[in-house]
């Protein structure tokens, strides 16, 4: 049973504004160093990436604020609950609403909305919440804010199974999967700063691809898809346009996916971790050459 989503609250005029929100924005810009462009340089409208900041807030409890690109912000939070070991499995989610946040209590700008994505969970997943008392915001880029412990970095994941497919996994299964990557992120093509997270099956073909500003965003978005849509234990690999951090890698085992393929390097600990994990991680996958730094399989 998937996670039920609940999007029609009590005001009217909410899916009207919600919807007017946008991955995109335009700004005008004045662009310099052009061939023949006036020396006050040439004025014209830019496509920008927007930046919403975005709470998260378990049975009435806001637990993170992240900013993101505001769309597909159910699965975000759906993936962000599971791959942050909030929830063990979709059906700890008893239901997902969206509001948008009071500007003036939130004390944001003018022009800066926020959006709450409210989800109910299961009494037991609520406890080790609160038990967790974890406060992480804005996580961008760092991947890691507000942790309490140094186990709470959760560095030795749980050894996922093993399987009889990973080796399909190969490298050029892997760059055929990114080399699709680019063409199916339209909001990236426009703007040019978003990250995407893709669902590869085992011939390379893309079933899914999420853009984000954050590329931990974007990989939540994807892992909310395929618990939304049944998906998450199918054979298959996440595709990603970033490096392969240890937090990337994580988020994978935490929700028993085992294959990863990136365009930049991993560090060090995200190949620890994956090894650690058994998870097959292939890295600089730029065609005609990639890196395998982990390869998933049982140790000879």
């Amino acid at each position: 049973m998937n996670a039920r989503i609940d999007t029609a609250p009590a005001d009217p005029d909410l899916d009207q504004r919600l919807g007017a929100l946008s991955a995109l924005a335009q700004r005008p810009v004045r662009v310099f160093g052009e061939a023949g462009a006036p020396t006050a340089g040439s004025l014209r409208a830019d496509t920008l990436a927007a930046e919403t900041p975005v709470a998260l807030v378990f049975n009435g409890v806001s637990h993170a604020v992240m900013m993101a690109s505001p769309e597909n912000l159910e699965d975000f939070a759906l993936g962000f609950a599971l791959s942050e070991g909030i929830l063990d499995r979709a059906e700890d989610c008893r239901g997902t609403s969206l509001r948008l946040a009071d500007a003036g209590a939130a004390q944001l700008p003018p022009g800066v909305p926020g959006v709450e994505v409210h989800l109910e969970i299961s009494t037991r997943s609520f406890e080790r919440l609160k038990d967790r008392r974890r406060s992480m915001a804005g996580r961008t880029g760092c991947g890691v804010c507000g942790v309490e412990s140094f186990a709470s970095l959760d560095l030795a994941p749980t050894r996922l199974p093993a399987r009889d497919w990973i080796a399909q996994v190969d490298l050029p299964t892997a760059l055929h999967a990114l080399g699709q990557l680019r063409d199916q992120q339209p909001h990236n093509a426009l703007s040019g700063s978003l990250h995407a997270a893709g669902w590869a099956q085992l011939d390379g073909t893309l079933a899914q691809v999420c853009e984000d500003v954050g590329r931990h965003n974007a990989l939540d978005k994807l892992i909310g898809w395929l618990s939304r849509t049944g998906r998450l234990g199918e054979p298959g690999f996440v595709v990603l346009s970033s490096r392969g951090s240890h937090e990337l890698v994580r988020k994978c085992a935490r929700v028993g996916l085992s294959a990863l393929a990136t365009i930049s390097a991993p560090t060090a600990t995200g190949v620890q971790v994956a090894e650690l994990a058994g998870l097959r991680l292939w890295g600089l996958c730029r065609a005609p050459r990639g890196v395998l730094y982990a390869s998933g399989l049982p140790a000879l």
